[in-house]
C-alpha cells in the first residue's frame, strides 16, 4: 500500500501495518527510513535485513516515542545537553537491559512519527531506505521504483534531497563517544 503522510489516517494506517509485522518505508525528520515494530512476536528485524540486503551484525536504531521512553530500557545516565536536541537528529546508545547489551534510540524530532511510535504501543526499527552498500533514496521515486512493490507499506512525503542522517554518540561506557557526525550539532567532547 503507498499513501502520503497527508492523508489524515496515514499515522494510523502505518501502524496498523507495524503492529501486524508489516514492514514500511516512512519519512523521519532525517531521511526516509525502513521500519518494523520491536517486539517478540515479529522478527521484522530480519525481514528488515532481507529486504535491504545487510548483515546480520549492524544493528538497527530504534525510535521511541518520547525522550523519557528512554528509560524504560536503561539505567544509563544521560547527558544534561541531550534535552536540547530530543526530540531530533540524534542517536544515543546506551545499555539495554533487555538484552544485556547495547541498542542505540532516538526520540525523531517529527510530531507524525513520534505518534506512529505512540501508536505502535513499542519501539520501531529504523534504517535508511537502500539496498545495503547503494545509496539513500531520497526522491518519492526511488522510493517507490525500490521500496513499492517489496515493503508492506509506503509512506510518501516529498523528496529528501541533501537530508542527513542522525548525530550518534554512544554512552554506554560512562563517557560520551562520537560515533557518526550528523545533523545534530552536538557538543564537543
Amino acid at each position: 500500500m503507498i499513501y502520503r503522510r497527508s492523508d489524515s489516517l496515514s499515522a494510523d494506517l502505518c501502524a496498523e501495518c507495524l503492529r501486524n509485522g508489516g514492514i514500511a518505508v516512512i519519512p523521519t525528520d532525517t531521511v526516509y527510513g525502513l521500519s518494523g515494530i520491536v517486539d517478540s512476536v515479529h522478527d521484522t528485524g530480519s525481514a528488515i535485513r532481507r529486504l535491504k540486503g545487510r548483515s546480520e551484525e549492524k544493528p538497527f536504531i530504534q525510535l521511541i516515542e518520547s525522550p523519557g521512553a528512554i528509560f524504560r530500557y536503561t539505567d544509563d545516565v544521560l547527558p544534561s545537553w541531550l534535552e536540547e536536541f530530543w526530540p531530533g537528529p540524534l542517536t544515543v546508545i546506551v545499555n539495554d537491559r533487555r538484552s544485556r547489551g547495547t541498542t542505540a534510540f532516538r526520540c525523531p524530532g517529527d510530531e507524525w512519527l513520534r505518534n506512529v511510535v505512540a501508536l505502535c504501543g513499542s519501539p520501531i526499527y529504523s534504517t535508511s531506505a537502500n539496498i545495503s552498500g547503494e545509496p539513500v533514496l531520497d526522491t518519492e521515486a526511488g522510493i517507490v521504483s525500490v521500496f513499492g512493490d517489496r515493503a508492506d507499506a509506503v509512506v510518501l512525503d516529498g523528496d529528501r534531497k541533501n537530508s542527513v542522517p542522525s548525530t550518534i554518540i554512544d554512552v554506554s561506557c560512562g563517557e560520551i563517544r562520537l560515533v557518526r557526525r550528523g545533523a545534530a550539532a552536538v557538543p564537543q567532547f
